[in-house]
């Protein structure tokens, strides 16, 4: 006899779980047929794509960082994640629907609720349940695309099809747009907006630029993602018109505010008043020098690096690299917590592959040496000491 559940979470959670284990598994029919099994449940599709799916992919992201997968077991489950999207993007038999949308929703098409739906976010936390009923503006057209250097295109690809769901015409774009690209296109498209996902901090400064770039166009640019920080203080420093923590609440801002084309200077130049004093520009500029010199020195105070294999010293400079790259993001938007934040999470990496945390933080100590004439890095570089040296997986008490 089926258990009654009431609840939605206790109606997704069983999907979420044979999902979790087919993408484990690497069986990419199973999984399929999970989500097609889910749908015929009587579950919305918009909740198996965001509550189903994307809730599994949250899951693998948090399993690699326990050191629970492996870098190709990771991939491997985006990949049979991503091809489950396409498949529910169509009624069995159908072609594989295009990337572009641009056409009346599937929903129209069939007549019927089609199966379409973070890690980054890095990825949606509102509670699951149907979709909202409100509407873009009549034929609206919209641009999703990743920033230029990001990866983690899954988040964007399910705000694609959750817009299409919702009625949009939708253009996605993909994983990494450059953005002359980008402009170029929403030049051919005539596009109503743009939203732009992003799940690295450091691709802060790029993301940035395509934001100016976009609103110098006459086209209003949504953020999302994890690069945007907490509450998405940071795409509001950099100019985006929206900013939405998941993909529900992208469609729902999007319907809910009136779409106008900006107009006037696209730049915001008063709060990025901090990087007059050039710290940015520097630090990215001798990122080179100073990974080989934070090495130099760890070498010194770290003995154990010399007994490192070759590939061990090459993550140690990988991480070195990453280090700094998250410094430059930080002082680029001048938020400290970035770059703590930051140095608790590798902290957290490095113990679960049975790394010593010991290493970060004579890491940050050494580049906090190299970076003595620079005044917010410094202070950054120790601010983040710290938060590692008190974190549960640190060397303090």
């Amino acid at each position: 006899m089926t258990p009654t559940v009431t609840t939605p979470e206790e109606r997704v959670a069983p999907w979420a779980a044979a999902l979790w284990h087919a993408v484990l598994a690497g069986d990419e029919s199973s999984a399929a047929d999970t989500a097609h099994a889910a749908l015929q449940d009587g579950l919305d599709a918009e909740c198996v794509l965001l509550d189903v799916i994307g809730a599994v992919q949250r899951r693998v992201g948090e399993e690699w960082a326990v050191n629970h997968l492996t870098v190709a077991q990771e991939h491997a489950a985006t990949a049979i994640n991503e091809r489950v999207i396409a498949a529910l993007s169509r009624a069995p038999g159908e072609p594989p629907a295009p990337y572009r949308h641009d056409v009346t929703p599937a929903a129209h098409r069939r007549g019927g609720p089609p199966g379409t739906h973070r890690r980054g976010e890095p990825p949606g936390n509102s509670p699951p349940g149907p979709r909202a009923p409100s509407g873009p503006p009549a034929r609206a057209r919209i641009t999703v695309a990743c920033v230029d250097g990001e990866w983690h295109a899954l988040p964007a690809r399910l705000l694609a099809e959750v817009l299409t769901l919702r009625g949009w015409r939708v253009d996605f774009l993909g994983a990494q747009v450059p953005t002359a690209h980008l402009i170029a296109h929403l030049h051919h498209t005539r596009a109503d907006a743009v939203a732009l996902s992003g799940s690295l901090a450091t691709r802060l400064p790029t993301a940035h630029a395509a934001i100016s770039a976009c609103r110098a166009a006459g086209v209003p640019v949504l953020a999302g993602g994890a690069a945007f920080g907490p509450g998405g203080r940071h795409a509001e420093l950099l100019g985006a018109d929206l900013w939405a923590g998941d993909a529900r609440t992208a469609a729902a801002r999007l319907s809910e505010t009136s779409l106008r084309r900006p107009t006037g200077t696209p730049f915001a130049d008063e709060p990025l008043k901090h990087l007059l004093d050039q710290e940015y520009t520097l630090i990215r500029r001798s990122a080179p020098q100073l990974v080989r010199a934070t090495l130099h020195g760890l070498r010194a105070r770290f003995p154990a690096l010399r007994d490192y294999t070759e590939a061990q010293y090459q993550h140690t400079a990988d991480d070195v690299a990453q280090i700094v790259a998250f410094l430059a993001a930080a002082l680029y938007v001048d938020d400290p917590d970035l770059f703590a934040s930051f140095g608790r999470w590798t902290a957290a990496v490095l113990a679960a592959r049975h790394v010593p945390v010991e290493s970060l933080l004579h890491a940050l100590d050494v580049l906090r040496t190299e970076a003595r004439d620079f005044p917010r890095a410094a202070a950054m570089l120790r601010e983040a000491h710290e938060a590692v040296r008190t974190s549960p997986d640190g060397a303090g008490e």
